[in-house]
């Protein structure tokens, strides 16, 4: 996959220029809000590093996302083969990390929704879930504009401590057909 492309953003193959800004990303508290703790540069590095071998190895993952009109880095955007440690894997998550400077300006939106695409017409994935803690309302906003539907119960984050106030999630799901129902 070269990459993919919507009206104001591209998804691709992540760059040894990208590792600096995505690594200053994820050291600002703002951006990790919803994270267990920010990221230092050789946790950052070692996630560009994953992304790109998922990304060579099946075609797909987290991909780098970059601003069309002056190809700046903006995070990630993608979809995550999930294997095991939840309680609905094995799964395919669609998820998304961007600098604050591009929230609100629907940046995450228009990149999942070429992420989605990607997953349900080329990949022929089944079924794409988004989990996001309770409190963050931002991503959840994301995942009803793109259509995934909220699952009744919420669910502790196994990795997370009981006691945190992030460990309670809250989980989307969108099946293939109904995607393909709402894209005809």
């Amino acid at each position: 996959m070269k990459s993919l492309e919507g009206s104001r953003i591209r998804l691709r193959q992540w760059r040894d220029s990208d590792r600096a800004p995505f690594a200053k990303m994820n050291a600002d508290p703002e951006v990790m809000r919803y994270f267990p703790h920010c990221l230092k540069e050789d946790q950052s590095n070692a996630l560009v590093e994953r992304f790109t071998r998922d990304i060579d190895r099946s075609g797909w993952g987290f991909w780098a996302a970059e601003r069309l009109d002056n190809s700046s880095f903006i995070g990630f955007i993608g979809i995550n083969y999930t294997a095991q440690g939840l309680p609905f894997a094995p799964c395919v998550d669609i998820g998304w990390r961007l600098s604050t400077s591009n929230w609100g300006q629907g940046f995450a939106t228009e990149g999942a929704q070429l992420a989605l695409r990607y997953a349900f017409v080329q990949a022929k994935i089944a079924e794409v879930v988004s989990m996001t803690p309770l409190s963050n309302v931002a991503s959840q906003r994301v995942m009803q504009k793109l259509g995934l539907k909220q699952q009744a119960d919420t669910f502790l984050h196994p990795k997370l401590e009981v006691n945190s106030p992030l460990a309670e999630h809250v989980l989307y799901r969108m099946h293939r057909d109904d995607w393909l129902s709402l894209s005809v």
